[in-house]
Formats: C-alpha cells, sequence, structure tokens
C-alpha cells in the first residue's frame, strides 16, 4: 500500500474497525477486529481469531471500494508468516542404482517439485540430508518452511506419504533442529566461544596454544630447526604456512573447521555428536588405563 492510502486510511481506523466488523458478521464469521497498526510499508490489521481467506476478502474488498484509497496501490492482504519444521524419513541415503552418490538437497528439491502435495510449499532453506546412523543406508530429510501461525501447512503435511521410486518417503513433525555449534576458541565442537573453558586459545592449524592469526609467529612448523633428520627452515614473514597437519577432531587430513571433517558433514546430527565424543572419551580411557597398568608392571 502506497503512502498516501496509508496516510488516508489511518484518518478514521476506529469506522473501518466497526464497518469491517459489521460486514464480517453479516457474513457469520467468527473473526473480529481489535485494531489497525500502520507502518512505512503498509497497515496491519489484528483481529481476535487467525481470519481465513474469506475473512480476508472480505476486508480485502472493504479497503478497495473506500473512496479515498486508491485500489491499484493496495497489495492483497495475507496472514503472518512464521516457520514449521518437518522431516522426510524413509528415503534411501544413497538414491542412485549401482552408485555411492549420495543423496544431495538439490535432488530433495527435485523430489518435492514432482509431488503434488508440495505445491505452494515455500522453504525457508536448503534441506538438510543426513544419514539414520552410520551403518544405515536410509536417510532423514530435514525441512524448514513458511507457515501460518495457524500451521495450516504443516498440519496439511504431517503423517502423509508419497513414493520416492520404489520407496514410500512419510512426513513427520519435527522441532528446530539448529546445528552442533563449533568453538572458534579450542575448535571443539558442542558449545560456543563464550562458554569454552579452556585458558586462552588453541591454533585450529596446529593447535598450539596461540590464536590462528598468529601461527606463523608461534607455530612450532614455521621455526627453523638443524637438531632433526630432516632440517625445517623458517617459513618467511609474510609467506603461508605450507604445512600440513591433522584435523584435531577428526584427524583427517584438513583444518578443524574444514568442511571437509566429518563432524562438520554432521554438524546437524547431535546425537552423531554425542555418540562420537563418547567413542573418543572411552578410546582416551582405556588409553590411560593402559598406560597405568604398564607402569605397574615396570
Amino acid at each position: 500500500m502506497s503512502r498516501k492510502n496509508i496516510k488516508s486510511f489511518m484518518k478514521n481506523t476506529s469506522l473501518h474497525v466497526a464497518n469491517m466488523n459489521r460486514l464480517l458478521y453479516i457474513t457469520k464469521s467468527d473473526v473480529l477486529t481489535d485494531y489497525i497498526h500502520a507502518d512505512p510499508i503498509g497497515i496491519t490489521i489484528i483481529t481476535n481469531k487467525v481470519s481465513q481467506q474469506s475473512d480476508m476478502a472480505i476486508i480485502n474488498n472493504y479497503v478497495k471500494s473506500l473512496n479515498d484509497i486508491n485500489s491499484l496501490q493496495v497489495d492483497e492482504p495475507h496472514l503472518p508468516k512464521s516457520k514449521s519444521y518437518l522431516k522426510i524419513i524413509g528415503i534411501p541415503f544413497f538414491p542412485h542404482a549401482n552408485s555411492q552418490e549420495r543423496l544431495t538437497p538439490n535432488d530433495i528439491k527435485t523430489i518435492l517439485k514432482q509431488n503434488h502435495i508440495f505445491d505452494n510449499i515455500l522453504l525457508t532453506s536448503k534441506p538438510r540430508v543426513i544419514k539414520v546412523s552410520p551403518k544405515s543406508d536410509m536417510s532423514i530429510v530435514w525441512l524448514d518452511i513458511w507457515d501460518v501461525q495457524s500451521s495450516s501447512n504443516t498440519k496439511m503435511l504431517i503423517n502423509r506419504c508419497f513414493n520416492v521410486s520404489n520407496y514410500i518417503a512419510a512426513i513427520r513433525g519435527a522441532n528446530m533442529n539448529p546445528s552442533v555449534l563449533q568453538c572458534k576458541n579450542c575448535w571443539k565442537w558442542g558449545h560456543t566461544t563464550f562458554s569454552c573453558r579452556i585458558q586462552g586459545a588453541k591454533c585450529v592449524k596446529c593447535n598450539g596454544p596461540h590464536k590462528s592469526e598468529h601461527h606463523q609467529e608461534f607455530g612450532w612448523c614455521c621455526k627453523a630447526n638443524d637438531k632433526i633428520n630432516l632440517p625445517r627452515l623458517e617459513t618467511k614473514k609474510g609467506e603461508p604456512c605450507l604445512h600440513s597437519f591433522k584435523c584435531l577432531n577428526c584427524h583427517g587430513d584438513h583444518l578443524a573447521d574444514s568442511n571437509q571433517c566429518l563432524f562438520w558433514c554432521h554438524r546437524f546430527n547431535r546425537e552423531w555428536h554425542q555418540r562420537k565424543y563418547a567413542e573418543i572419551c572411552e578410546n582416551r580411557s582405556k588409553s590411560t588405563h593402559s598406560e597405568a597398568n604398564d607402569a605397574t608392571h615396570q
């Protein structure tokens, strides 16, 4: 709605509220207009209940019928939007026959377009695909969709089934599924930078007790050392460090904040993270116990 229309409409809001309520009452609607609020981009009509399409049509026709309103500059009314969360189960993690290609967000978008039950459903972000478990060949797909406050889109989809090739996929409701956070101080997963308990900071590359941006200045790999079998030259100031390290989380050939890391790939799977850290703690405990036994025997 144009600013001129907004200004004209807001001159007598109490009359508009009374007139809209009269029209709604005539159609035997349970909806009543409480008050009208204006902002620079339009007007908001607050009602006692969630309006249906028929209620919005009555209000829209009333606004456009006013003499001092330019109907060509009146936008179609719509309900406030919110996010709803769904998950789809029953789709293979490797959907292509005789191939190890994983199910991708683009594959999911194509599947949604091919099924009529997702008509008029808008995603708020890319679908997220994870394995049901490390040894499973099935996936869980997380969807965030735009919805109205009554959650009508979600209610329409929950418990519906649809075909994906020879499989039957099912839609379930879900809670908000935020990703597992990675601390930018110690580079471990599962807590924020501000709640990190270690003193100081760790380097994302060498895991040394210094900030990542100071790696070349304090990192042992960039210091000259002629006392080892293969003497190491000092990395010249201004030149990048060319030494390679293992990820401190998964021990892969990448940095701890790389998107190649297994922890990053499972960042939306909190259970995987909890299971992985439990395994790490168990292995560490076994190693400590074994070293203690060796020391006792000596």
